[in-house]
């Protein structure tokens, strides 16, 4: 396995991370708590892996930029963006809601957890999407030579 592998192997984290999410969302709407847990819990931790995965990544090759085709810079910037800020924006109210459920303080959980839940599945979804886009679609998009 080389650096390069690191972005297929992201973009499988963010699937799984988004095909756990919706298990968990399917599991607490049919009242199966344990089996919500169960899903939520890993979503969180292969988020953690995708998250130690990206930074190794970036550290190790540098900055992606995408040039190819100009038309389409824009939308996939567009996209980029949202995803990016709102990944940020994760980070803390995913430990919030995680910390509320484990601590069985369950109506603040849900409260916050119906921000959390499509902003996540979001981030997780155009993750896979970046992927594509960058990697597969329009492998143009290379990486500079080395990080600053």
């Amino acid at each position: 396995m080389t650096v390069h592998d690191l972005p297929a192997i992201n973009a499988t984290l963010n699937g799984l991370s988004a095909i756990l999410l919706a298990a968990g969302f399917i599991c607490i709407k049919r009242k199966k708590v344990a089996a919500h847990r169960a899903c939520m819990i890993a979503a969180f931790s292969t988020s953690v892996l995708f998250l130690i995965c990206y930074l190794t990544y970036h550290c190790l090759a540098g900055i992606t930029r995408f040039q190819n085709p100009p038309w389409f810079r824009p939308w996939c910037l567009t996209l980029l963006t949202t995803h990016t800020m709102l990944a940020a924006v994760m980070v803390p109210l995913i430990l919030m809601t995680l910390h509320r459920a484990l601590k069985q303080r369950f109506d603040p959980h849900k409260k916050i957890a119906r921000w959390t839940w499509p902003l996540w599945m979001y981030v997780s979804v155009t993750g896979v999407a970046v992927y594509l886009i960058l990697y597969q679609i329009f492998p143009q998009a290379l990486p500079l030579a080395n990080p600053q």
